[in-house]
């Protein structure tokens, strides 16, 4: 039996659907000067980084993968996405072979997906069939690290903080402890506001984000019917950071689709926030 490929559905669209195109938008995006140290990293990265298309939140979405590449080289990118179809479980961990983007095909850690399905959490393919959050942080990664890094891809809908953080936990627990690994929760923040209240309504939740806590954040997502698409997968990542002493927290870049397209009549806001430990580096 073949191997099973995810192939890409926004290529073309959310970013250039060729290899050179793409690698020049990275490199323009990331910048000559971006690190791409091959040391280990040293201790847990976690980011949040935004998924729309390149021209619109590719700038928030390089700084936050700059600081990244400025820690080493992960051995393995858990990528929670948002979950824009409903599909599946509140979590739920795809299990192909490996994943397509143009610069190549990235490989599935297999044996932390088998340990996460003993650990119960749904294994099944339809959430990720039709979600672009965790395709658009690839190519990131491919330019950064090359294709052989595997990856772990989670679909994370809204769900209450119990439920949240016994996922979270069952993660961790798979990952035996591992100092080398990348965290990336996938979301852009408001939808389709004015860019100044916008702004407002991020500033709030991302101080939550900040104080790390995710029984709250989500609350205030609720209280203030907030659009954070992947509002699931940051609570997800705080609660993982929580769990890994990941409690320096930083906002790295905020932006709104005002900024690279202009129109500030309804716009889609881009974070970029980092989770780290005190001492790294």
């Amino acid at each position: 039996m073949g191997a099973t490929i995810r192939d890409p559905i926004v290529s073309g669209t959310f970013y250039p659907g060729t290899r050179d195109a793409l690698s020049a938008m990275l490199s323009t995006l990331l910048g000559d000067e971006v690190d791409r140290r091959c040391a280990p990293f040293d201790a847990p990265v976690g980011l949040i980084a935004p998924h729309a298309g390149y021209p619109y939140s590719g700038p928030t979405a390089a700084a936050a993968y700059r600081l990244a590449a400025a820690a080493g080289r992960p051995s393995l990118v858990v990528l929670l996405g948002a979950n824009h179809t409903g599909f599946g479980h509140t979590t739920s961990v795809g299990d192909h072979d490996a994943w397509r983007t143009p610069l190549g095909d990235v490989p599935i850690a297999r044996e932390v997906v088998e340990t996460l399905e003993r650990g119960g959490l749904p294994v099944e393919r339809d959430p990720f069939a039709g979600e672009h959050s965790i395709e658009v942080q690839l190519p990131f990664v491919q330019h950064l690290w090359g294709s052989t890094v595997p990856i772990v891809p989670i679909c994370v809908q809204f769900g209450t903080p119990g439920v949240i953080v016994e996922h979270a936990r069952a993660i961790v627990a798979a990952l035996q402890g591992r100092d080398d690994v990348l965290f990336v929760a996938s979301s852009d923040f408001t939808h389709y506001e004015p860019d100044a209240t916008a702004r407002s309504l991020d500033r709030g939740a991302i101080e939550w984000i900040l104080r790390l806590d995710a029984p709250g954040f989500l609350q205030h997502c609720i209280d203030e019917r907030l659009t954070i698409c992947g509002a699931g997968a940051i609570a997800m990542l705080m609660a993982i950071a929580g769990e890994l002493d990941l409690i320096e927290t930083a906002l790295i870049d905020y932006s709104t689709s005002g900024d690279t397209a202009g129109d500030r009549s309804a716009v889609v806001g881009y974070a970029a926030v980092s989770f780290l430990r005190r001492d790294h580096g």
